[in-house]
């Protein structure tokens, strides 16, 4: 067999925090294997990063604290964003896009929120901006979504796609415990940040749904489209109540394709406990996706960390250095995959809906409330699936409703009609059912 010659590509990468330090360390690590997969050299020739102290940099040529350093460097064949956030990340990107730089970026909030602006300027300079690994680590949904499914239509996908939101989850439901206590606990041991907001708010799912959705879809990215719930509200007499319907609770990321338009949402959801995601634990990752020939498929893995976000990132560069090395001119597929995005298909708002519901409802103890509540949810064309009443702390009695598929903008209006009786002492809480109907086991 011939030897393969190649060029040696020439890296750049920008920031080194956990997820450039984990790149670096694996192109390190790797080095043979990666060089056998390609024919050639994989060079990091140039890092910028804030602080130097404590970071092993002597294989790198040149170490800076500019970023733009690795920007205006015209030998730098592919720049590896790894700085995160937005700000000087975005700039950066726009820039090496703009100066005719391929880039891998592991940034899904820039992604989300800029992506249709930073498409269009690596597709004008002919150039890829690749994003593997800014949804769920080193799990490859976005190859599958955009290659490995392309032969399909996809109905739907849901995914647990936050680790943090994950974990909670899991401890409260397997070992009893409330929110706040197991949040500290995550924090500790490193799974949550100091300011927990964009894990346990949804934020960072609604980032990793958004992306997924347009890929899945074929439309353009709507980050401000998608609907966002947290999980801070979810109790421990929650999991425990759906539990003895037959239910547990996961923080899901679910978009659907239906007759009205596209579904994008992220919310607390029950699901039934035979289900493939209800069984994910932990910190893991996983999502399912439905497409109407292949049926369901399922991606489950580590959803984030140093190695597994540094495996896709690197996914990403050998898939971009076997294209520079082929001779090819112009990206080989679509970033969202599609070249024709369907612009008129709706996100719709979450009250154009339709699901099941579980609603927890605070009644003072005494007789005929039961019939109020019903009588109000008949008037609003809702029907009760099961009901749980429990016994009374002190004068009030929680009364767990599983209601059958309704419309989310007359279980609104249903929720502030018995909130407003006077047996009713306090909010109710309603959690989505995600029944899936037989499309998925």
């Amino acid at each position: 067999m011939s030897e393969v010659v190649n060029k040696t590509l020439n890296i750049g990468i920008c920031g080194l925090g956990t997820v450039g330090g984990g790149t670096l360390a694996l192109l390190t690590d790797n080095a043979d294997e990666i060089r056998r997969r390609l024919g050639s050299d994989i060079k990091v020739t140039r890092i910028a990063t804030r602080t130097l102290d404590g970071k092993d940099l002597h294989r790198v040529e040149t170490v800076s604290s500019d970023v733009f350093d690795v920007v205006n460097d015209v030998d730098i064949d592919i720049l590896i964003e790894t700085i995160g956030g937005y700000d000087p990340a975005l700039d950066v990107i726009k820039r090496a896009l703009s100066k005719g730089k391929h880039v891998v970026t592991a940034n899904k909030a820039l992604i989300a929120e800029h992506g249709n602006e930073l498409f269009e300027i690596a597709q004008q300079n002919k150039v890829v901006l690749a994003y593997e690994s800014s949804v769920a680590g080193g799990i490859p949904i976005i190859k599958a979504l955009r290659e490995g499914l392309a032969a399909n239509s996809i109905n739907w996908l849901a995914g647990i796609i936050n680790g943090t939101g994950n974990f909670i989850m899991t401890e409260m439901a397997s070992k009893q415990r409330q929110f706040e206590d197991v949040l500290a606990e995550a924090q500790k041991l490193g799974y949550a940040e100091a300011d927990p907001t964009f894990d346990i708010e949804g934020i960072d799912a609604a980032h990793k749904l958004t992306i997924m959705g347009s890929i899945a879809f074929g439309i353009p990215l709507q980050f401000d489209r998608t609907y966002t719930e947290g999980i801070s509200q979810i109790t421990a007499e929650d999991i425990s109540y759906a539990e003895e319907l037959g239910y547990c609770i996961k923080h899901l990321g679910i978009a659907r394709r239906s007759g009205k338009g596209i579904e994008m949402r992220v919310h607390p959801t029950l699901l039934t406990k035979s289900r493939l995601l209800a069984n994910v634990g932990g910190v893991g990752n996983a999502i399912l996706v439905h497409g109407n020939k292949v049926g369901a498929t399922l991606y489950n893995g580590a959803g984030a960390g140093a190695e597994a976000t540094a495996s896709a990132v690197v996914a990403d560069l050998i898939d971009l250095s076997r294209h520079l090395n082929s001779g090819a001119q112009a990206p080989l597929y679509p970033a969202l995959g599609y070249w024709e995005m369907d612009e008129e298909t709706p996100v719709l708002d979450i009250e154009d809906i339709e699901a099941e519901y579980y609603l927890r409802i605070p009644a003072v103890d005494r007789v005929g409330v039961m019939a109020k509540i019903s009588s109000i949810l008949q008037d609003h064309h809702i029907s009760i699936e099961a009901v749980i009443q429990k016994e009374a702390i002190s004068e009030t009695v929680p009364i767990i409703i599983l209601t059958h598929t309704a419309q989310e903008k007359q279980l609104n209006q249903a929720i502030a009609a018995i909130e407003a009786l006077d047996d009713i002492t306090g909010k109710i809480t309603r959690i989505r059912v995600e029944p899936f109907h037989g499309e998925a086991t």
